[in-house]
């Protein structure tokens, strides 16, 4: 009996020892890597170091990120802050403005405020890295990274066909673009129709340039609903609806040939890729419906800022924003809160319908 308890004791350790073990491993994520093409929603830094008014890095941006301001055009998280977390990545995606060497396989964030589908688009605001410069930029990551894979080329292309790509571009487009006719003549030579067709065809080929660099599972977000950001709420003074329904209308049409195309990719046009069409535009809608029940009780006004609805400009420097973050939809004149960042980021990830992402969600992209 002694023999056989302690038999059963060692044995009971072994158990616990090895259960110790594999709880103690550290956590993979779902996809080994995370490249992130985008505007100042999704920024995390890359235009600190460079001449514009498109900046965020200083206080209070940051003022809940355990970092401080990092560039980030919000209070905490942004967007992708929360998809990482989401998808298993125990730190953040980093700028490629500071990304070298073994950095590179985790994944680039490329993201720059006041950047658009145009290339022109944002020179309003000074220097910013566009789509066409980022999709650029990466073509330049692919290159350094050969040499982690010994030069193999099909050993490279099978380990991107595993990472998750995100896009979201074409608010400024509109926002600092087609809207501000003073500094622009798109307005004057486009139909706000023919407006659409044209982003939707440089951006076709944007994402395409992509998808021959090696993405295969890509994420293309939507235009939010922009015409009922703070920044538009304190210059529009509409009769029948609080928001500035022209913008809004506009956006329809870019997001619904964006959905087409998506559906192009996916119909076989880019064979071996699968995309998801991530409606922002329909998440914020039903944010704004849904105010109350989501834990939100101002959606009209930014947390910081300056005039009317805290809209006409960003927040200042050292300017004292709200005390409860968490309870607005808006951080600033046009950024979402970290409250609202995960809010949209926890839909996106998992929402059984195709209301949010489509034709499936993030975490089933993954899995593929």
């Amino acid at each position: 009996m002694k023999g056989f308890s302690e038999l059963t004791l060692s044995a009971g350790l072994v158990i616990f020892w090895l259960t110790a073990k594999v709880y103690s491993q550290p956590r993979q994520p779902q996809v080994p890597c995370f490249f992130i093409f985008g505007d100042s929603l999704v920024d995390n830094g890359n235009n600190n170091g460079i001449l514009t008014l498109a900046r965020a890095n200083y206080r209070p941006y940051g003022i809940d990120f355990p970092l401080g301001p990092t560039g980030r055009f919000t209070n905490g998280r942004t967007y992708v802050d929360a998809l990482a977390q989401l998808l298993g990545f125990t730190t953040y995606i980093p700028p490629s403005a500071r990304t070298r060497g073994r950095e590179l396989l985790r994944g680039v964030n490329y993201a720059s405020g006041a950047a658009g589908i145009r290339n022109e688009t944002g020179d309003n605001l000074g220097d910013h890295t566009s789509m066409d410069q980022q999709v650029s930029s990466f073509a330049d990551t692919v290159l350094q990274m050969r040499r982690f894979f010994r030069g193999d080329p099909n050993a490279l292309n099978s380990y991107l066909s595993k990472c998750i790509f995100y896009s979201g571009m074409g608010s400024n487009d509109y926002l600092n673009n087609y809207f501000m006719p003073d500094f622009y003549g798109t307005s004057s030579d486009y139909t706000v129709k023919a407006y659409a067709d044209v982003l939707l065809q440089d951006y076709s080929r944007q994402l395409t340039q992509l998808y021959t660099l090696g993405a295969r599972k890509a994420i293309v977000s939507a235009v939010g609903q922009i015409g009922c950001i703070p920044y538009q709420l304190a210059r529009y003074h509409g009769n029948s609806s609080r928001c500035n329904e022209k913008i809004n209308m506009a956006i329809s049409m870019f997001n619904s040939g964006l959905r087409k195309l998506v559906d192009r990719f996916n119909g076989g046009q880019l064979p071996g890729a699968k995309f998801v069409y991530l409606d922002s535009y329909q998440s914020t809608s039903d944010l704004y419906k849904n105010a109350a029940s989501s834990g939100f009780e101002v959606v009209d006004k930014g947390c910081c800022g300056v005039g009317r609805n805290n809209g006409q400009i960003t927040c200042l420097p050292l300017q004292q924003p709200c005390a409860d973050r968490s309870k607005y939809l808006f951080w600033d004149a046009f950024h979402p809160t970290e409250a609202a960042n995960i809010a949209f980021a926890k839909n996106s990830f998992s929402s059984q319908t195709q209301s949010y992402a489509y034709p499936i969600n993030i975490q089933q992209l993954a899995m593929l």
